[in-house]
């Protein structure tokens, strides 16, 4: 029996230098019950330290926690890579360290905070997480399949660190799984501004870099259940699952 699952695919915690320090796993997992969300991504930027202790406070809770990342490729487009399993991040994560370079400053970006599911300081992250990685969008999306992942461009209706914003196009033959529109678009008015891009899937998240906004803007997936193999099924029509965009 399909049914309707209520999906943030957008997510970050207080490992993101941008977001605050309020956004440490049991917090966020229970404003996002408090929410109904059904299933949420974890999507830091260029990390992914914080997204296991994530699946830890939500163990045994009515919550499914994608494993995924936010990369900011070498022309300074977000794009989000979400994943069956948290083995799966780690490989693409492996790569990421490998082509990310310099040293975050506190001052100026945030604390980059690794806690655990008990509100713990587990460590910092010292990487400079907000900047960009010398991988092009093209080699970050093979990568991400490699893995077994789905490559989804953020935000594309933004002004900055969009594929739109930063590229102008997107190529025909790219192999995106999905593209997200932003809260502030929606993807009903996203369809009327996008309709060269009627090809692709699009979803809407919340992009939560506070705890207030989780679940302000979630996609309406119809679904068995609100698993990776779910999803990956509504993103290509397969079987009856589908993204209910009227509802989005």
């Amino acid at each position: 029996m399909l049914t309707v699952f209520n999906c943030d695919l957008h997510i970050h915690t207080c490992l993101s230098p941008c977001a605050e320090l309020d956004m440490h796993p049991r917090p966020l997992v229970e404003r996002s019950l408090e929410k109904k969300l059904d299933m949420i991504a974890i999507t830091d930027h260029n990390a992914s330290a914080n997204v296991r202790y994530v699946m830890e406070a939500a163990a045994g809770k009515n919550i499914q926690i994608i494993p995924a990342m936010e990369i900011t490729t070498s022309e300074e487009v977000h794009l989000l890579a979400l994943f069956r399993s948290l083995p799966d991040l780690m490989k693409l994560q492996t790569i990421i360290d490998q082509h990310l370079f310099g040293e975050n400053d506190e001052t100026r970006f945030g604390v980059q905070a690794i806690v655990n599911e008990l509100g713990e300081v587990e460590g910092l992250n010292n990487q400079l997480l907000i900047g960009a990685t010398d991988l092009t969008i093209d080699d970050t999306v093979d990568i991400i399949h490699q893995f077994g992942g789905l490559a989804i461009p953020a935000h594309i209706d933004r002004e900055s660190f969009s594929v739109l914003s930063q590229l102008g196009f997107i190529d025909e033959h790219a192999h995106f799984d999905a593209l997200e529109i932003s809260k502030l678009t929606g993807i009903r008015q996203g369809r009327l501004r996008y309709q060269e891009l009627n090809r692709y899937p699009f979803v809407t998240s919340s992009d939560a870099h506070f705890i207030r906004d989780i679940g302000i803007s979630t996609t309406k997936i119809l679904m068995a259940e609100p698993t990776f193999t779910e999803l990956t099924m509504a993103f290509s029509g397969q079987n009856g699952r589908r993204i209910l965009e009227q509802q989005c």
